[in-house]
């Protein structure tokens, strides 16, 4: 069927509008769809995945929260490069600044006779004076080391108290690590005593404040003293001890008051252990220091509780029985006296005199031995126990046979060599009256050790003399490198193991993990020395960029020692960039030998031009001082995101 000429008109321009409306539809998509997906994939690349794109006709829509202004800001800067900016509508947020979560603050003290040390993080509104202030005054010359750094965040709740407590406990412990963190203090030390731990446990727990974890952890380890020796002389040297033991304070304190009393100029080193024969030892030691006194010349040995009392030949024989006496009468009873009276030497036998022993250690080790031995199975077994002692190599003997030697005379030899063996040189000499050790040491109880060596071995009643100095250059404890070696030790580690880091960041490789830790142990014995950490790269990347990296990465290096328990207060790092190449930048072995960290020794000089530099930049710090303001309800923000917005 046919429609009429009048319909057709109509019907023509009805489907054109149909068609120009289906068109115009499908083409508003298509520029809706390529505008949304040009930005998504534009922001995606940028690393803005937080960003949401959507579109209403012509209009684009960005959503999303933003973690600072500056990303917020970059993502609309990207997305006014890609469609008109007009046709933008900004409904992003950004993070509240405010509601950060903030780092665990904490702190951890260390006390010990060498100082007080203080590592960890605390809040910058935390007076750190205070905190200082709070610190116990260090025994003898030590010092306070403060390695605490600040964080711009409210103090948390519990911290002041969880402080406050830490350090009272730290006051009462001169041998302890202290942990700080809010609501809890965790408490490790060492006590003198059993009755002093369960004191110090009640107390503790007693003064901690309500709502505070305390974890405790004290012990009283005491050295064990067998036998327990003493050994005091008056001479014309003054008076010394030649070895000193005691139970505990207040018998080490009474020991060294009588000394004093007796002679001794200075404080007196007095062990503290175990294995003390009799509560009475203290008084029994007075009693024999007094004695000593009266007499005005002599030695006694206390080793155990057998008492050995020898009187020079200066003293008279009516003062000997009287002092003798009135000691044996007053002492407790299960200490039992020998007393001598050294008889005056009226003319020198020649003959006595050649009887000895003489054994003689040098600086090498090696070993010396001349004199008089008994038999000769008896100038085997000293050999053989020389060797044992000193090292096949090092013992050369020169010894003779005498039948006349005393009875006791080997025993006499084996003990001197065995006291010998305690020195890093020196001389015995065994004589039928006599021993004498002399040389020097590098540990400070040496005396002691040879003194207890020669009581056990010899028993009561034998005379001996000591002398013994003690050479901190000998102390393997205080034999630690010089600057020059610390630095030429640690940069020879590092050449022969890089410190890798990810490429183009500050973050240390996984594979640096092992040179790391060698390089911590090797700064421990460093920490006194002031370095500075230099950072180096190759030449790829802008000047700029690579000086800024370097640094980074120098003080990466630090923060990893740091996180090792290493002091790090001697380290300044600095970044050098491309500057100070080593390698040929365009190869990649050259490149590769240019990315670096080297340690170089600072002197006064450094030290004071550092020192100025940071006071410039502190001054012109305080002269352009920006102020910030934080926000209120009349700041401009951003709209909020419509609840219907795709």
């Amino acid at each position: 069927m046919r429609l009429p000429l009048k319909a057709i008109a109509p019907a023509a321009f009805g489907l054109a509008g149909v068609l120009s409306f289906v068109a115009a539809t499908l083409a508003a998509g298509i520029v809706e769809n390529r505008s949304a997906d040009g930005i998504r994939r534009a922001l995606s690349q940028a690393g803005l995945g937080w960003a949401d794109v959507g579109t209403d006709g012509l209009r684009v829509f960005l959503t999303g929260t933003a973690p600072t202004e500056s990303e917020r800001f970059h993502a609309l800067k990207i997305a006014g490069g890609i469609v008109d900016a007009d046709r933008l509508t900004d409904l992003m947020d950004v993070v509240d600044a405010a509601g950060l979560q903030a780092p665990e603050f904490s702190i951890e003290i260390l006390r010990n006779d060498d100082g007080i040390s203080l590592i960890g993080l605390i809040p910058e509104e935390a007076e750190r004076a205070d905190i200082l202030a709070g610190l116990p005054k260090p025994a003898g010359d030590g010092t306070v080391t403060d390695m605490l750094e600040t964080a711009d965040y409210p103090v948390p709740e519990g911290w002041s108290a969880a402080v406050s407590f830490g350090l009272k406990a730290l006051a009462q412990l001169p041998r302890s690590k202290i942990s700080i963190t809010p609501r809890r203090v965790s408490v490790t030390a060492i006590s003198d005593s059993a009755a002093e731990k369960a004191r110090l446990e009640s107390e503790l727990a007693r003064k901690a404040p309500r709502g505070l974890h305390l974890a405790l952890d004290i012990s009283a380890p005491r050295p064990v003293i067998a036998p327990f020796t003493l050994r005091f002389l008056v001479g014309d040297e003054g008076a010394r001890f030649d070895a000193c033991s005691a139970e505990n304070e207040r018998s080490r304190d009474r020991i060294q008051a009588a000394a004093a009393n007796a002679g001794v100029i200075g404080k007196t080193k007095c062990t503290i252990g175990l294995g003390v024969p009799t509560p009475a030892w203290a008084d029994a030691v007075v009693m024999g220091l007094a004695a000593i006194k009266e007499l005005g010349a002599g030695s006694i040995t206390f080793s155990d509780a057998d008492i050995s009392l020898i009187a020079d030949a200066t003293v008279s024989q009516a003062d000997f029985d009287r002092v003798v006496g009135e000691l044996e009468s007053n002492l407790p009873d299960v200490f039992s006296l020998h007393a001598l009276l050294t008889p005056p030497e009226v003319s020198p036998q020649a003959e006595r005199k050649a009887l000895e022993f003489r054994a003689t250690l040098n600086d090498a080790g090696r070993v010396d031995m001349r004199g008089r031995i008994g038999d000769a199975m008896s100038r085997k077994a000293i050999k053989n126990f020389a060797l044992s002692r000193f090292g096949s190599e090092e013992v050369y003997a020169a010894t003779r046979l005498d039948p006349d030697v005393p009875k006791g005379w080997p025993l006499r030899v084996l003990s001197a060599l065995e006291a010998l063996s305690e020195l890093s040189s020196g001389e015995a000499v065994v004589q039928p009256d006599s021993i004498r050790i002399s040389g020097v040491t590098g540990a400070t109880g040496t005396s002691d050790t040879i003194s207890r060596i020669l009581s056990d071995r010899l028993g009561t009643g034998e005379d001996y003399d000591l002398d013994i100095r003690y050479d901190p250059a000998l102390d393997p404890l205080l034999r630690l490198p010089s600057a020059e070696e610390c630095v030429a030790d640690i940069n020879a580690l590092l050449s022969a193991h890089k410190i890798n880091f990810e490429p183009g960041s500050a973050q240390i490789a996984a594979d640096a993990k092992e040179t790391i830790d060698q390089l911590a142990e090797r700064m421990k014995d460093c920490s006194d020395f002031p370095m500075e950490i230099s950072g180096h790269t190759d030449s790829q990347g802008r000047e700029e960029m690579n000086l800024a990296l370097s640094r980074d990465r120098a003080r990466a290096v630090i923060a990893a020692l740091m996180s090792r328990r290493v002091l790090t207060g001697n380290l300044i790092p600095e970044g050098y960039g491309e500057t100070q190449p080593v390698g040929d930048n365009a190869t990649e072995e050259g490149r590769e030998a240019n990315r670096r960290i080297e340690f170089r020794l600072l002197d006064r000089s450094d030290l004071e031009a550092i020192a100025a530099s940071d006071a410039e930049e502190g001054s012109q710090a305080a002269m352009g001082a920006v102020t910030v303001s934080a926000p209120d309800e009349n700041t401009l923000r951003p709209r909020k995101r419509p609840d219907d917005a795709p």
